[in-house]
């Protein structure tokens, strides 16, 4: 992997990532040699040494992604994550890392969550809400159902003295 060796700025969410990629002087498309892949990326003037050039953090979703340049300076890559479910530490992989730490994530809609990850969140949603109230957890309500039902299938047995764990 190749370290960029031009200045770019991005920004990112958990879907996809914004790249801005300035140049000195005004460019135009037929000037530039853009090759957006889904695991790597060049960028540069046409007969030029690429000014960004390199293996991706992770894998991009090539068909949705595109660039556009802005102000005739400014080449803007807007490229779709593959895993819509991860923060990336760098674009390319080789070049600067963020501190993953300090992200500060935006909010998000639970109806913007895959079915596995939306239910997940709900029961730990709920679970903070029984703790809150002094209600026993989804876990802890399913121990006590199981030991009821185990209680009533054996009354000769003496419980009195079990503990829940």
């Amino acid at each position: 992997s190749t370290q960029s060796t031009w200045g770019y700025h991005w920004t990112q969410t958990l879907g996809d990532l914004e790249v801005r990629v300035p140049f000195p002087d005004p460019v135009k498309t037929k000037m530039l040699d853009v090759n957006l892949a889904e695991t790597s990326l060049r960028i540069g003037l046409k007969g030029q040494t690429p000014v960004v050039q390199g293996d991706f953090w992770a894998a991009i979703k090539h068909e949705d992604s595109f660039w556009t340049i802005e102000d005739s300076r400014v080449l803007v890559l807007h490229l779709v994550k593959r895993n819509q479910m991860e923060w990336w530490r760098t674009v390319i992989k080789g070049d600067t890392e963020i501190n993953l730490q300090k992200v500060q994530p935006e909010n998000s809609k639970l109806e913007d969550l895959d079915a596995d990850t939306r239910q997940t969140v709900e029961k730990m949603m709920h679970d903070q809400r029984q703790k809150a109230l002094g209600l026993p957890t989804s876990d802890e309500q399913n121990k006590q159902d199981v030991l009821k039902k185990f209680m009533s299938m054996h009354p000769e047995m003496d419980f009195s003295k079990a503990k829940m764990c």
